[in-house]
């Protein structure tokens, strides 16, 4: 800002053109001349080179004509402009012979997508499983949502096109799955074909692959929010994961993964008293294994009376010592010298 002396202080920054500055320069150029001291209230007129003095008397001011005084102003932009675009003529031509190298790939797709919404997600499905030509890799666990028969009807109407299409279907699910009637009836309608299932003790989310090229994994756990990954590096991570987790699952089709312990201890049981030991709560129990936690807690009120439990602490103590684990170690050291 500049001070004068009739103002104190001038209204707007010295290269504008204020409204008392336009009145005053258009006074000078209808009487061809302005006192010096009328101007002074407007400094921006002879920062702007508006006004120059008159030879002849030097407490007068002449005004520069618009169009020289225009070309003034404009002409040091003029030349940052050529400056600027000669800048970017250069640039081109530095990395105009590196284009050639990448003309011939394909356009980048986005490596990660968020889709928000069921409508969404179930589309990109959708297009995905549509494109699908090879095999389709998937995670399923139980589904706990208020929905679970229509998301398993929009599954059989995603999966039965593609089954009929000659893909392979490759489905991991819980344990649990094998006493759902529902999940059971759904894997019969699709019993033809190269589809296969397994059991596993534990999943964790859900996920689906569509000919290593595109995934699809939950962002939040009401299911309204799902990644679509197209990352090489990362569909690679997550198909190892997959497989080897399929390397550990029993066939659906094939009896229960566990033998029955002498003590009458299921595989569900079997699962639970692993989890146990490993100290974990019942909620997160019943979440890793695919049941509610009221059905979690009854399986291990029997597991304790079938060992003779009094109380929790005494339950891992005696999960311990029955044995039931015992497969599971040797399942670890086999796959060790593997």
């Amino acid at each position: 800002m500049v001070a004068n002396r009739d103002r104190g202080i001038h209204p707007h920054t010295v290269t504008e053109l204020c409204e008392e500055g336009g009145r005053l320069y258009a006074h000078a150029l209808r009487a061809g001349r302005i006192a010096r001291a009328e101007v002074e209230s407007a400094p921006c007129l002879e920062e702007l080179a508006l006004l120059h003095p008159d030879p002849s008397d030097p407490d007068w001011l002449r005004p520069v004509p618009p169009l020289v005084a225009l070309a003034q102003r404009l002409n040091p932009i003029e030349r940052e402009i050529s400056e600027r675009r000669r800048l970017s003529i250069a640039l081109a031509d530095t990395f105009e012979p590196f284009m050639t190298l990448s003309a011939g790939e394909a356009a980048p797709t986005h490596s990660i997508t968020v889709l928000e919404g069921g409508e969404r997600i179930n589309g990109a499905l959708n297009l995905a499983t549509a494109q699908c030509q090879n095999e389709m890799l998937t995670i399923q666990p139980s589904d706990r949502g208020p929905e679970p028969e229509r998301s398993l009807l929009l599954g059989l109407e995603r999966d039965r096109p593609l089954l009929e299409r000659g893909v392979r279907i490759r489905t991991l699910y819980q344990h649990t799955a094998r006493h759902s009637p529902e999940r059971l009836a759904y894997v019969s309608q699709l019993s033809y074909g190269k589809a296969e299932y397994r059991t596993i003790d534990e999943l964790v989310e859900r996920l689906i692959i569509c000919d290593e090229t595109v995934a699809f994994i939950p962002a939040r756990d009401d299911q309204q929010v799902a990644l679509e990954l197209r990352h090489p590096g990362l569909i690679r991570y997550l198909v190892k994961v997959f497989e080897f987790m399929w390397g550990r699952a029993v066939p659906l089709s094939a009896g229960a993964p566990y033998e029955t312990a002498p003590g009458g201890i299921t595989e569900i049981q079997h699962s639970i008293a692993k989890l146990l030991v490993e100290g974990h709560v019942d909620e997160a129990i019943a979440r890793r294994l695919g049941m509610n936690v009221r059905t979690c807690r009854a399986h291990i009120a029997k597991l304790a009376t079938a060992l003779g439990s009094g109380s929790r602490a005494q339950l891992g103590y005696l999960i311990a010592q029955s044995g039931i684990l015992e497969q599971d170690s040797r399942q670890s050291r086999e796959a060790s010298h593997m």
